[in-house]
């Protein structure tokens, strides 16, 4: 019998150890930038929880706090109520709210504001950036994603950076997917998530986006898929799935 030597035997006990690295992913960080309180979550919903249910990191970052989306009530108690429906929506998808302290329907796109979000995102170091297609109906909706844009340039563009939709047609346009995501599996918790926002009446407007996400489903293969445009500057899109 062939004696193993104490180098063999190291090698021995290591190499599984080795192999289970090699095959475990790199948990990242997931910034999801949206206009108001329910963009993330109608735009890319499913994914957060995708990725959240992976063990990855996942911030919704709000533009504003919805100051001006409660006809009849003043900005600071719409603040304090959408603030409220943001933060019961991210513990349904597995994700941590921030806010960058614009004010809602009086958004700007200036000096200080790239700064800040060149700052936030310095400090946050996510891995994949998510937000608005720019060609958009609502200028909060546009505000941010400059702002982004913005941003992941000065940085060096080393994130990948995707963009998502938010009532097409309407708001969105000219919105042509490079990627999907199957949200199949949690597409009632993308629902539910939106109906925390009970404020804004997702009745009125949420079938839309199911009539979204089954289309989206059509393209990619699966009853339900969320949709993104991929900036080819950037790394590929690791999106769960």
């Amino acid at each position: 019998m062939t004696s193993v030597t104490r180098r063999d035997a190291l090698r021995l006990l290591v190499a599984p150890l080795a192999l289970a690295a090699v095959r475990q992913p790199r948990r990242l960080k997931v910034l999801v930038a949206g206009g108001h309180p329910d963009d993330p979550e109608s735009g890319c919903g499913g994914t957060i929880a995708r990725y959240a249910d992976a063990g990855h990191e996942v911030i919704a970052l709000y533009l504003t706090r919805g100051e001006a989306g409660i006809p009849g009530t003043s900005h600071d108690d719409a603040a304090r109520i959408r603030t409220a429906e943001s933060e019961r929506a991210c513990a349904l998808l597995g994700a941590t709210p921030r806010f960058f302290g614009q004010i809602d329907g009086d958004t700007h796109v200036d000096a200080g504001a790239y700064a800040a979000m060149r700052a936030l995102l310095a400090r946050e170091r996510p891995d994949v950036l998510l937000t608005h297609w720019p060609v958009d109906t609502h200028p909060d909706h546009r505000a941010v994603s400059l702002l982004v844009y913005d941003a992941w340039i000065r940085a060096g563009s080393k994130e990948a950076l995707g963009y998502f939709e938010v009532l097409t047609g309407d708001q969105t346009q000219l919105f042509r997917p490079t990627d999907y995501v199957d949200i199949s599996a949690v597409a009632q918790r993308k629902r539910d998530a939106c109906f925390a926002h009970a404020s804004q009446h997702p009745d009125d407007w949420y079938p839309r986006h199911e009539r979204m996400s089954r289309f989206r489903g059509m393209e990619r293969g699966c009853e339900h898929a969320e949709a993104f445009v991929r900036h080819e500057r950037g790394p590929a899109l690791p999106l769960p799935g």
